[in-house]
């Protein structure tokens, strides 16, 4: 059985990234990115300025308490700045499983390896530290930029939610769901993603 320790500040880095626990005061540095509104076209939560932003990271600290979602910040330590967040969610130990997910970069950082990295630190965390046995991921049916990104670490495509969650603008959203087994991740995925760092 897996085990998650929701108090404990994890910190998981290389000589790219360093992931470690989301803390209050970490919209300060995150701010912004607030204001990039491509950004959050696909977030379930509404972000469109600086205090929507403060109330993003409350909202994932909240999760935190609840033992429900464990957040982190994004620094590159190539150009030395906070460059966005992501998070464990739905994190079910007795079952073995969580999502991976609420991942977010400034525009700057796109395409820069970052999101490689980050990915690639978690999942080892996730499965050769928690011992989990799968991973999953989910998006926007339209957000194929964030689908490619999924796919081009090792998800595999498992189906679509339909009529899934609403959005913010009151419409409903298709989900697509994704995911990395155990087994998958030791025997191909880890190595294929390693040779893209």
């Amino acid at each position: 059985m897996a085990f998650f320790d929701f108090s404990a500040d994890h910190v998981l880095e290389d000589d790219v990234v360093r992931l470690r626990p989301l803390h209050a005061d970490d919209w300060e540095a995150l701010r912004p990115y607030a204001d990039e509104t491509a950004l959050w076209k696909f977030s379930t939560i509404r972000v469109q300025n600086a205090e929507d932003l403060k109330a993003y990271i409350s909202l994932a600290l909240d999760g935190r308490t609840k033992r429900e979602e464990y957040p982190f910040s994004v620094f590159d330590k190539r150009r030395n700045r906070y460059a966005g967040s992501t998070r464990f969610y739905d994190i079910q130990p007795e079952k073995g499983t969580l999502q991976l997910g609420y991942t977010w970069y400034g525009t700057e950082f796109h395409g820069s390896g970052l999101n490689r990295h980050s990915k690639f630190l978690l999942l080892r965390f996730a499965f050769e530290t928690l011992g989990m046995e799968r991973v999953e991921f989910r998006a926007d049916v339209l957000n194929e930029k964030s689908v490619a990104a999924m796919k081009s670490i090792g998800c595999t495509v498992e189906g679509v939610l339909r009529s899934h969650i609403p959005k913010p603008d009151g419409t409903r959203r298709d989900t697509v769901v994704l995911g990395i087994l155990r087994h998958e991740w030791f025997d191909s995925v880890r190595g294929a993603l390693a040779q893209k760092l």
